[in-house]
């Protein structure tokens, strides 16, 4: 009976349009966000991490949700979106790329997105919306009712996604695309790779140089394939995927980030560019406009523990004296840092780089002091 509740159950999840080559590959499918997602293949997590920072990782990220935005033109669109995000879109350059959070009236953060502005002037008035896998259904649902009249939601879900990821990135894909390699850091193309259509970024979650590659469901697999034929390319999993972007210091949405945090709490003050903060005009305005003016009781900080033991999410911060003063968001062993690391929100009095503080694991205090991120130096072709 237990053998076919899990079946019933896996039946249940959804698959990517890469799905049946992930089981091909050998890899560990786990559910994920509603999917059956590759977890790690044969090789194991810690050799898939390696390889990314030393090589080129690939990776399925078909569950993301991507939607367009479509208006009359920018301007139009822009706004639209600028009264739902903290972000300015209004003056992001065409063939750009931004992120930023879709936010609740309290200035909460609903969502981390990234948004595309076409390169292509017949697409102007288009914005590509990508938002994380658990929280689409419900972003759709939040954006679509506060749009004007002339601006519509599109739900992309004829497409997939892959992210390929690492120093040997760009050689990888200009075999296929050659225009990718003049690409700069989160810039935007339409291109062919491998003959195929596709929406290319140079961003990524890894701290890595790297694209994300948008293509039609039905073709992504041939885009996938021909990738996994240059021998510096290998498919990596969920499991490399989490170690890499917290070595990076990067935000994981329902861990380090959601309703109970403001941008300005997670240290996300970079996404938010000058005339938003000076104008206001989205969500939780008053709040955010007020914590950059008088700062916040605390906030998002890196955490370096002494010895080899790491601390997990939900680990209590205390000081030396023992005053409970934060909680562990995201934590574990980085493979490239070669020690364990994490991050999480403190008080701001002990929130200094070199603070020294407590991370209580299994009722014990492990020893650790607040550190900056990323805990290993991005890679981003600036």
């Amino acid at each position: 009976m237990a053998a076919e509740a899990d079946a019933a159950s896996a039946e249940a999840l959804l698959k990517t349009p890469l799905h049946s080559r992930h089981v091909m590959l050998g890899a560990r499918m786990v559910p994920f966000a509603g999917y059956d997602m590759p977890v790690q293949y044969p090789s194991g997590i810690l050799t898939e991490h390696n390889w990314t920072r030393e090589k080129a990782g690939l990776f399925d990220v078909s569950h993301m949700g991507q939607a367009f935005l479509i208006g009359p033109d920018h301007e139009t669109t822009a706004r639209a979106l600028e009264a739902l995000i903290p972000a300015d879109i209004l003056n992001l350059a065409p063939g750009k790329q931004r992120y930023s959070q879709l936010l609740d009236d309290e200035g909460g953060i609903l969502d981390d997105l990234m948004v595309t502005r076409s390169l292509d002037p017949e697409e102007d008035g288009a914005l590509l919306l990508v938002v994380n896998a658990a929280c689409k259904i419900a972003d759709y649902a939040h954006i679509e009712p506060r749009l004007p009249a002339n601006v519509k939601l599109l739900k992309a879900e004829h497409r997939g996604l892959i992210a390929l990821q690492g120093p040997a990135a760009a050689e990888a894909l200009a075999a296929l695309a050659p225009e990718a390699a003049e690409m700069g850091f989160m810039a935007a193309r339409t291109m062919k790779v491998a003959g195929i259509k596709a929406n290319l970024s140079r961003s990524g979650y890894t701290g890595e140089d790297g694209y994300e590659i948008s293509a039609a469901a039905n073709k992504i697999g041939e885009i996938w394939d021909a990738l996994l034929l240059d021998a510096r390319v290998k498919p990596i999993g969920l499991g490399a995927r989490d170690s890499l972007r917290l070595e990076a210091g990067l935000c994981l949405y329902g861990h380090d980030i959601d309703t109970t945090t403001s941008p300005v709490e997670a240290a996300l003050t970079w996404s938010i560019q000058k005339r938003r903060r000076e104008e206001g005009g989205f969500p939780g305005a008053a709040r955010i406009q007020r914590e950059f003016a008088d700062g916040v009781s605390r906030v998002r900080v890196g955490l370096l523990p002494e010895g080899r033991a790491p601390a997990r999410e939900g680990a209590e911060i205390a000081t030396p004296e023992g005053e409970i003063v934060g909680k562990v968001t995201s934590g574990g062993f980085g493979p490239t840092l070669n020690a364990p690391c994490a991050m999480g929100y403190v008080a701001k009095a002990h929130s200094a780089p070199g603070t020294r503080l407590d991370l209580i694991v299994r009722g014990k205090p492990l020893a650790a002091t607040v550190a900056p991120m990323p805990f290993v130096p991005n890679r981003y072709k600036r």
